[in-house]
């Protein structure tokens, strides 16, 4: 039965539109990286990067060759567009995507991470079979269908993404609208609506606005009575955070999904009029069905399990941090630290003061006064650069963070010595102070 609905053929124009948008927009993201100067402020001015924990060998290339690997990045989103070598390329991208995922946590976004997902998503896809150079230079690619579950796959994994968007957006600070009162302060800067952005009215609506629109948007493009009504809807949602967060493509990556809920014959009449409409009943299961669908089913089990884990982890994740990634947490807090790190010679005893600006940008500055990973991986770094001096030393560090504009509280044991501890991914660290 399940066999039957997943591998039942429909027209792929969806599919076909989808990587003409998903290539140019994954293009953009490579090359308006280098043209913003992102690029440069994240991985060539810092003199080391805070990379995921258990990817430390994973630095950025010196300065020519770090812009090099962005150009190529983004010549394989261009691939993608015309379908060019399409596997090839999109296995490319993702692999060189992840790569700039991992190497860096100063610009940490879920977008970034929603990103590998998809384009992994994409290597899956057959969305060369129309309207692209490989079908052109091998005909017997050519196909005007698809199963069904190519669409399927992106809108089980958006409605994860949404689902714990809203969840995750049920707790008191956001729900008496502190937050989005503190991320709208921000932006009162802003042409023309920077003071909208301030009033009260406002914060509730995109408050409680952004609870609905999480955790209904995909069941409403779902039911035909309401798609338009929830496409406008996203239109509106995704142009606003475009242009208030800044969030680079998210936005347009997200509106391209609604290709998947209107009918395939409605988005070739828009925008493949001259391509053949499959309208054919047929069910055709392929030699690979099950182990493709294992690999689905073990990937969404991931997705739905990796964002309850803080749930088994002590204290508050808002505090902690720990569980925070990869759980579509997405704009939720607001925090900021003060921290100083002290080193001790073990053998002389001699305690000195770092000071932050010897080792850090700005922006690296603010994750080493609020994050505890990031706090334990710079004095990780720290006990290093001593031992290349001929010195075993210890580190210490007195933190003190806000959360959602709260008085600050002490978050560290500064008892401890940060450089000697094990970090434990799947276990609270007792180095933390708690909560409340």
């Amino acid at each position: 039965m399940l066999n039957n609905f997943l591998f039942k053929h429909i027209d792929n124009s969806p599919l076909i539109v989808f990587r003409i948008i998903f290539g140019l927009l994954c293009f953009l993201e490579s090359v308006g990286a280098i043209v913003t100067g992102w690029v440069k402020r994240t991985l060539i001015e810092p003199e080391f990067t805070f990379s995921f924990i258990g990817f430390e060998w994973l630095q950025p290339l010196p300065e020519h060759m770090m812009y090099a690997y962005y150009i190529i990045m983004g010549l394989f989103g261009l691939f993608i567009m015309i379908g060019y070598k399409y596997r090839f390329s999109v296995i490319m991208f993702t692999i060189m995507w992840a790569g700039t995922y991992f190497m860096q946590k100063s610009s940490y976004n879920n977008h970034y991470y929603l990103l590998i997902i998809l384009s992994t998503i994409m290597a899956f896809q057959p969305a060369n079979r129309y309207l692209s150079l490989d079908a052109k230079q091998n005909p017997s690619l050519k196909k005007i269908a698809m199963p069904q579950w190519c669409s399927w796959v992106f809108i089980i994994q958006m409605f994860i993404v949404y689902t714990y968007g809203a969840i995750a957006k049920l707790y008191p600070d956001w729900l008496d609208t502190s937050v989005m009162e503190l991320m709208m302060a921000s932006k009162k800067h802003y042409y023309i609506i920077g003071d909208l952005l301030q009033q009260k009215w406002v914060h509730y609506f995109l408050a409680y606005g952004g609870i609905l629109f999480d955790g209904l948007v995909i069941p409403l493009l779902l039911f035909k009575p309401t798609r338009k009504l929830a496409f406008f809807a996203s239109i509106f949602f995704h142009l606003f955070n475009s242009i208030v967060f800044q969030v680079g493509i998210f936005p347009y990556l997200s509106l391209a999904f609604a290709l998947f809920f209107f009918s395939p014959e409605t988005i070739r009449n828009i925008f493949l009029k001259k391509k053949p409409l499959y309208n054919k009943e047929e069910v055709v299961i392929p030699s690979y069905s099950k182990p493709l669908m294992a690999l689905f089913a073990i990937h969404f089990i991931t997705q739905l399990a990796l964002p309850l884990r803080h749930h088994f982890i002590k204290d508050n994740v808002l505090w902690t941090e720990e569980g925070h990634r990869m759980s579509w947490r997405m704009m939720l807090r607001s925090k900021q630290g003060v921290a100083s790190y002290v080193v001790q010679d073990k053998k002389t005893l001699k305690r000195e003061n770092i000071n932050l600006n010897n080792y850090l940008t700005k922006k690296q500055q603010r994750h080493v006064s609020s994050k505890p990973d990031v706090i334990w991986q710079f004095a990780q770094h720290l006990k290093q650069d001593y031992a290349k001096k001929g010195k075993d030393v210890a580190v210490y560090v007195s933190c003190r963070i806000s959360v959602n504009g709260k008085p600050y509280k002490k978050l560290i044991n500064s008892n401890v010595d940060i450089a000697s501890v094990k970090w434990e991914p799947f276990k609270h660290s007792s180095w933390l102070l708690p909560s409340k």
